[in-house]
């Protein structure tokens, strides 16, 4: 039986595959994907009904999988200021109407590089762990392999931060809903797939609400005014638990992503290795 770096890695050629075979008929724009336009037509799922097992609305210990469609904040951004937009135009994505081929493109995936928060959070596919401790909340990615820690000790945010990919979080409890608060953020990443940018200053808001056994809902806010001339705010966002309730190892190992590159992606693009 094939090892899961195999698969993985069967799976990635298949689909550079297609992606050659598309770019003989199409050009880079023509077959990306865009954040202003709708999702294709799905088969619609029957209404799922509301848990009635008990559950601890305090409580966010489990494995959860993101239900909504959209993976980014929204698909509306708000408007970008000028220092916003000249970050933006820098960055050259593999997604969306400003789609260029991977081997031109510099998301930070393409080196393995941390995609950090919170576009790690947004991943359709690919749940994450929460680990609720005494003083603190735990998220663990699947992808990546990565975690974050939320502290609930009541310290406030550091004045000035440090920053580091994931930022340090600090939560407390509005009622029901565990509102946290995230600073020090390295402006290197991305917010999603679609390259837009954020400042070393941006400061992000998410309020958890548990719903039910089975359900919790995110509203996420970024607030950067270097960045975009009013706050990006998400829809609602609903996660569901895991079936099954682990996590798997999902790695991106830059050895393995360099011989991919050389193998399929940079020949794909008419680049020499």
């Amino acid at each position: 039986m094939p090892s899961r770096v195999n698969r993985r890695t069967v799976g990635r050629m298949g689909r550079c595959i297609v992606t050659i075979a598309a770019a003989l008929a199409f050009s880079s724009i023509s077959f990306a994907q865009t954040a202003e336009q709708p999702a294709p037509p799905r088969t619609r799922r029957p209404p799922e009904k509301a848990s009635t097992e008990p559950f601890d609305a305090h409580n966010f210990t489990a494995i959860w999988l993101l239900r909504t469609p959209f993976a980014g904040i929204s698909n509306t951004p708000p408007p970008l200021t000028a220092w916003g937009q000249a970050k933006f135009d820098l960055n050259k994505p593999s997604y969306g109407p400003r789609a260029v081929p991977p081997a031109e493109g510099n998301d930070v995936i393409g080196n393995c590089d941390p995609t950090g928060f919170p576009r790690n959070l947004f991943s359709p596919s690919r749940p994450v762990q929460f680990v609720q401790l005494p003083n603190e909340l735990v998220q663990v990615f699947q992808y990546h392999g990565v975690w974050r820690q939320i502290w609930m000790d009541g310290r406030e945010l550091p004045k000035d931060a440090d920053p580091s990919w994931y930022g340090t979080s600090v939560a407390k409890w509005d009622g029901d809903t565990l509102v946290v608060n995230t600073v020090g953020l390295d402006e290197r990443t991305w917010l999603d797939h679609f390259g837009y940018p954020h400042s070393g200053d941006m400061q992000v808001e998410e309020r958890y609400t548990r719903v039910d056994h089975d359900t919790f809902e995110l509203v996420l806010t970024v607030n950067d005014p270097k960045a975009y001339t009013k706050p990006w705010v998400s829809p609602k966002k609903t996660f569901k638990l895991a079936n099954p309730q682990e996590l798997e190892e999902d790695y991106c190992v830059p050895s393995e992503e360099q011989h991919f590159n050389s193998l399929m992606r940079n020949p794909a693009d008419g680049k020499s290795n």
